[in-house]
């Protein structure tokens, strides 16, 4: 699969929605996680990002503003032992849940299907990094509408073993703006990677549209201790 910028798949998307990208720093020493969402009402655009336990939350910045909560308020982020999971949706703590008692990612998130904000039927798009004993691998999945019905599910889970270094995957949930928005199609696309965790958490930001770019979540982790960075990026 070709290589390509995230800097230019980010610029060039005016709506990608929430994407996922996760792989491995340049000098192959740290496992790498990002998370963004983006939004077009004011309810969606009405959200930042805060710390929870070794996790985040999605917040309403101005409560008197919050109208649904259902689909916009979640955990993205939450950690269980050695795992890492970050989704676009309350799913999170379904395959939280689901590892806790042994099932696989993939088995967990047999209990989920895509959103219900119909005509979007927007995709659940999930990850999972795992770290141990100085070797470390992912999983990312996507559900989806069946062609945009409702009817039916397609399930796609994309495993990744001892990923190489200065690369990784991105994943988003709308190929690009429209009505309804175009769900996300094919493996998540093959990324490079660079710079510190700094340098690539102001890339990302940078190169998301300024009109509904919303929240940014970054986090690397060193493969050999376990031990993390994270930033936030709110814009409110």
């Amino acid at each position: 699969m070709q290589m390509l910028s995230l800097a230019e798949e980010l610029k060039s998307n005016e709506y990608p929605g929430r994407g996922i990208i996760i792989g491995k720093s340049e000098d192959g020493l740290r496992a790498v996680s990002a998370y963004f969402i983006m939004g077009r009402s004011e309810n969606s655009r009405n959200r930042i990002f805060v710390e929870e336990g070794e996790g985040i939350r999605t917040q309403a910045f101005d409560p008197s503003k919050l109208t649904d909560p259902s689909l916009i308020i979640y955990a993205p982020v939450r950690v269980l032992g050695n795992k890492t999971i970050i989704t676009n949706g309350d799913q999170t703590d379904t395959i939280y849940e689901g590892m806790d008692k042994q099932m696989t990612f993939e088995q967990s998130l047999r209990f989920r299907e895509f959103e219900p904000d119909a005509p979007n039927y927007t995709p659940r798009i999930s990850g999972v990094m795992h770290i141990e004993n100085g070797k470390y691998n992912y999983a990312m999945s996507i559900l989806k509408s069946g062609d945009g019905s409702p009817e039916g599910c397609f399930r796609y889970t994309f495993a990744y073993e001892n990923p190489a270094a200065g690369e990784g995957r991105f994943i988003h949930t709308y190929m690009h703006d429209g009505n309804p928005l175009p769900s996300f199609e094919g493996e998540p696309k093959r990324v490079s990677i660079s710079g510190d965790i700094d340098e690539f958490t102001g890339m990302v930001w940078e190169n998301l549209n300024s009109d509904n770019k919303v929240s940014l979540f970054v986090r690397f982790i060193d493969i050999k201790t376990g031990k993390y960075g994270t930033r936030i990026v709110n814009k409110h």
